[in-house]
Order: C-alpha cells, then sequence, then structure tokens
C-alpha cells in the first residue's frame, strides 16, 4: 500500500506518467523527431534528384507530418506546466490525424494516381481536418468516437489497395 502511495505521489501533474516515464517519453520521441528530419531531408532530396513534382511534393507532406508527429509529442512530453501540457496534448492528438493522412498522400498520389487517388485524397485530407477540429474542440471527450475516426482513416487504404 505504502509503494502504491508512494508511487501516486510520483506522477506528473496529468498522474498519467511519472516524471522518470515523461523523461523517457521526451527523449525518445525527441529521437524520433531527429530521425524523421533526417527522413524527411533523405525522400525530399531523392524525390529531387530521381523523381518528379509528385514525388517531391507528396514525400515533403509525409516527411512533415512525420516530424510534427514526433515533434509535438516530445513537446508535450517535456512539458510540465498544466496549461502548456494542455497545448501540446490537443497538437500531439491532433497530429496522429495528420500523419494518417500523410502517411496516405505518397500512396495516393504516386501509386493510385488520377481521379481515384485524389478523390481518396481528398477524403482523407477532409477527415484528417474534421479529426484536428474535433480533438481541438473535444480533446478530453468522446475518446471512443476519436479511436474510431483513426481506425476509419486507417481503412480508407482498402478502397484504394486495388489499384496500387
Amino acid at each position: 500500500m505504502k509503494a502504491r502511495l508512494k508511487n501516486l505521489k510520483d506522477r506528473t501533474i496529468t498522474g498519467l506518467y511519472s516524471l522518470g516515464e515523461e523523461i523517457v517519453h521526451g527523449i525518445t520521441h525527441g529521437i524520433g523527431a531527429g530521425l524523421s528530419v533526417a527522413g524527411l531531408t533523405l525522400l525530399v532530396v531523392l524525390a529531387v534528384l530521381y523523381g518528379n513534382v509528385c514525388q517531391v511534393v507528396s514525400f515533403s507532406i509525409y516527411g512533415s507530418t512525420l516530424v510534427i508527429l514526433y515533434l509535438a509529442s516530445t513537446l508535450y512530453h517535456s512539458f510540465q506546466e498544466p496549461g502548456v501540457k494542455r497545448v501540446f496534448k490537443i497538437i500531439d492528438h491532433a497530429a496522429i490525424f495528420l500523419l494518417i493522412a500523410g502517411t496516405y498522400t505518397p500512396f495516393l498520389l504516386v501509386g493510385v494516381r488520377g481521379a481515384w487517388g485524389w478523390t481518396l485524397l481528398i477524403i482523407i485530407w477532409g477527415m484528417a481536418i474534421l479529426g484536428v477540429a474535433f480533438k481541438v474542440l473535444f480533446i478530453h471527450r468522446f475518446q471512443k468516437l476519436s479511436v474510431l475516426a483513426y481506425v476509419l482513416m486507417g481503412w480508407v487504404g482498402v478502397v484504394g489497395a486495388k489499384e496500387l
């Protein structure tokens, strides 16, 4: 019982993670952000050298959303002040929608292409924009609906998979 109470006292302001866990999250997600910047740079350089405009744009979008996600998560786990943490939590959770859409972008613009690729791209980015707005307005509410939105966005790929 005493160990459990001590553990609760060690929790950060949010009550979700201990300070040690938050430090580890901040460091590992910071490493992810750095690797994302490296990956973005490599993708764009290779697309510029060997690809076309569509590849440069789509890889830039994908890489940028990956950087945004890891950077937002790093900042969320690095600050303990409640107001700052709340803002970064909103950005962190909203960035998941952006990354899902960003991940689809190269597949739809480079792989699927044409009217079908553009249609799915508009649908997925429309869902992402709605998801970001949802997170900004309702960060602590409707958790199951939020997870459902992530899953539905993930399943959009099944519709376009035949074209790949």
